[in-house]
């Protein structure tokens, strides 16, 4: 299936070739200050002619925006003038790292330093100056969750906004002797409800689309960093109490770090010891009608850097490595990770780490490896390799886990264009006990234009296929999943576009019976405010394969092989992200299993009081009427969250989540201060406790420093 449209892009021209900026090293001295008055700033070249993105990708923007870049041994500079278009404030979430896209009126660029469309880096602020930065994978996806050193200003003028920043070369991985870089520059404007870049991006691609980056052209090579090691260490000193258990306190004082070591300009090597990651955002807790396990992705900083090397290897619910079942209940050692290019053409990724047993939980200590390659192809495509393995090294009484090894191979394909992407996928398991039935075999197929997106995945997955070290939600299945979008683009009116869309997940025995199917039929519209309507009825057949209780409250489950059909009608509306108050209100009505009736309504509800105040609170009621013996069930999940940037490196979040469905209400408090670029002091107060009547269940209280020094 993929060897015709394989052929037809592997020596296209890259899209935007003909945009070409030309960065010469600086003539004077920068300050970061939001001020051009440098004569290195006057002597620079510039861009500008952005193009409209959204709403529509015909013309130039009405927004005027003026990019500058120089360079001197240590950094790479660039300098943005964002001019207003309409009178008012600029509208901004908070001053917080890695704000939300949407919400911000903002400026961001994307750097491809091998100039290969698949992988890079990403810098930017918002009109308050609140950072982003992230790397980028699968041509042109972003992980804001990694963090690097870097110094950025803005300043805002009466018809104007000003970034400038600095990016330390040692920041970012790059290949020496390489003068030609892929760039973009993107810009949203909120007041005029317009997104634009330099080089010109199709309407249906994000502007951090790597396959439309024009060139970043080097006056000579960029400069090589002498030394590039970073050392990270951190002190803790907390106390936590167990009331469940009903000890005494404890009180505990750690020390250990990391640390990144440049091998070469484009391969760096993680190491840590004894690390701790107290200071991560806790996961969002959500109301489960699900049989399956649930994915929360992974937030702690080490697993992070070329992160999609293990994490992109497969599907969203085939996962051979996912990091998150290393150390979240025991104990990490120390690990190692090597992960980069070694030329244009291959990356490579190898991890090892060590953890210790956990008797309160029942898990022994255990050594994982993983090795992943992946080898360019083609145009934009590529080949990748993967082995992870599990070895149990400790040997706690009466805990019995087992050895597990998986290795497997795929091929991404992306067009030139990206609007042809697919994947073939294979893999295989070693567990011992379980032979045969234990492979996976998985492909997909996306063409995805202005106007039609036509998608199709197949899935194998046997029934003793086993990834202990990933994340597979079930087994013993065979999927088919089409998808049929069209857009139709009014010339005039509030409606941008709309579009009818149809999906389906088909569920299969290996026998190939059918299990299981959801189908929807939806209408969406988009309108010229970029607020959203999606209207859908959905289809859903269930035979159940293995008993099954539909509250999931611990009540009696419906029997294995009884069948269950019904349908329902979802509604789902997103607010005009111009607005101080914003919401996403989605509610769904219709039948569930055993003949019931469910109701849900969920949603977000936002408000701002820029750029200091964010106040958000997700919440979601859900009614289940039942015959007996389960009867009528309602759940209330309310998540409050209140973040307070005093300025853009001093944070005060406060997180509270009551889910009665689990029956638990979780207190997540966090005070931050980024002392200096990628240092940071932490107060962190955790607690979860039982809601009615209120009875604590645990608590705790962490006081955490790290210091990221560069040698």
């Amino acid at each position: 299936m993929f060897c015709c449209f394989a052929g037809n892009y592997a020596f296209a021209q890259k899209a935007n070739a003909n945009y070409r900026y030309h960065i010469k090293r600086a003539t004077s001295e920068i300050k970061i200050d939001g001020v051009m008055d440098e004569q290195a700033w006057a002597q620079a070249d510039s861009a500008a002619n952005f193009y409209m993105v959204l709403p529509m990708d015909t013309s130039l923007s009405k927004v005027k925006t003026v990019v500058r870049m120089t360079y001197d041994d240590n950094n790479l500079y660039i300098l943005v003038t964002n001019y207003n278009l309409l009178p008012g404030p600029y509208m901004v979430e908070s001053m917080k790292r890695d704000w939300n896209f949407v919400k911000n009126d903002n400026f961001i660029f994307f750097i491809d330093p091998f100039n290969d469309r698949t992988d890079g880096f990403t810098f930017g602020a918002n009109a308050a100056g609140g950072q982003w930065d992230g790397s980028m994978y699968a041509g042109g996806s972003v992980d804001l969750n990694w963090d690097n050193k870097w110094y950025s200003a803005v300043k805002n003028y009466p018809d104007k906004w000003v970034f400038e920043a600095s990016i330390p070369f040692k920041s970012i991985r790059y290949k020496k002797g390489i003068r030609e870089w892929g760039i973009n520059f993107s810009r949203n404007d909120l007041k005029a409800a317009e997104k634009s870049a330099w080089a010109p991006v199709p309407r249906q691609f994000p502007t951090a689309s790597l396959a439309y980056t024009g060139t970043l052209v080097w006056d000579e090579d960029p400069p090589t960093a002498s030394s590039n090691v970073s050392i990270i260490p951190y002190a803790l000193a907390g106390v936590t109490k167990d009331y469940k258990a009903g000890t005494a306190p404890q009180f505990k004082k750690e020390l250990g770090g990391d640390a990144k070591i440049s091998v070469t300009p484009s391969l760096n090597l993680d190491l840590t010891v004894n690390p701790d990651f107290s200071q991560v955002d806790v996961d969002q807790q959500v109301i489960n009608l699900s049989r399956y396990q649930l994915f929360f992705p992974e937030k702690r900083q080490f697993f992070l850097e070329n992160g999609d090397l293990f994490y992109n290897f497969g599907y969203s619910d085939i996962r051979p490595f996912f990091s998150r079942q290393i150390g979240l209940l025991q104990t990490i050692d120390g690990g190692a990770r090597l992960t980069g290019k070694l030329d244009k053409d291959w990356r490579i990724g190898v991890m090892d780490i060590q953890t210790e047993n956990s008797a309160e939980n029942a898990i022994d200590g255990a050594n994982y490896g993983v090795i992943t390659l992946q080898r360019r192809v083609l145009d934009r495509s590529n080949i990748g390799f993967m082995f992870v393995n599990k070895d149990i090294t400790g040997s706690l009484p009466g805990v019995t886990n087992l050895n597990n090894s998986n290795i497997g191979a795929e091929f991404n394909l992306a067009s030139t264009s990206n609007m042809w992407t697919g994947k073939l996928l294979g893999l295989k398991s070693f567990t011992p006990g379980k032979q045969g039935h234990d492979l996976v075999l998985a492909d997909h197929i996306q063409y995805f234009s202005k106007y039609w997106q036509l998608y199709l995945q197949e899935e194998y997955v046997g029934k003793n296929y086993t990834a202990s070290v990933g994340f597979l939600p079930r087994v013993g299945y065979v999927k088919l999943s089409p998808l049929v979008l069209h857009n139709f683009f009014p010339k005039k009116g509030k409606i941008l576009s709309h579009g009818v869309q149809f999906t389906s997940n088909y569920f299969f025995n290996e026998s190939f019976q059918r299990t299981d199917n959801e189908s929807a039929l939806s209408y969406i519209m988009t309108f010229r405010d970029r607020s959203t309507i999606t209207v859908s009825g959905i289809n859903d057949y269930v035979k159940l394969q293995a008993p099954f209780d539909p509250t999931n409250t611990g009540k009696d489950s419906l029997a294995i092989g009884t069948q269950h059909r019904y349908n329902s009608l979802d509604i789902l509306i997103n607010s005009k992200p111009q607005s101080v108050f914003t919401y996403s209100i989605e509610g769904v009505s219709g039948g569930y299993y055993d003949n019931g009736h469910r109701l849900t309504v969920s949603g977000t509800v936002g408000y701002r009081i820029q750029p200091y105040v964010n106040i958000a609170v997700n919440a979601n009621y859900t009614d289940l009427r039942l015959p007996q013996p389960y009867g009528d069930t309602r759940f209330t999940l309310v998540g409050p969250k209140v973040d307070i940037t005093f300025t853009n490196t001093l944070y005060f979040t406060t997180y509270v989540q009551y889910d009665d469905q689990q029956k638990n209400m979780n207190i997540n408090t966090r005070f931050q201060w980024r002392y200096r670029p990628a240092s940071d002091f932490f107060i962190v107060y955790g607690e979860n406790s039982i809601p009615t009547p209120y009875q604590p269940k645990n608590r705790q209280l962490i006081i955490k420093w790290t210091y990221w020094c560069n040698l």
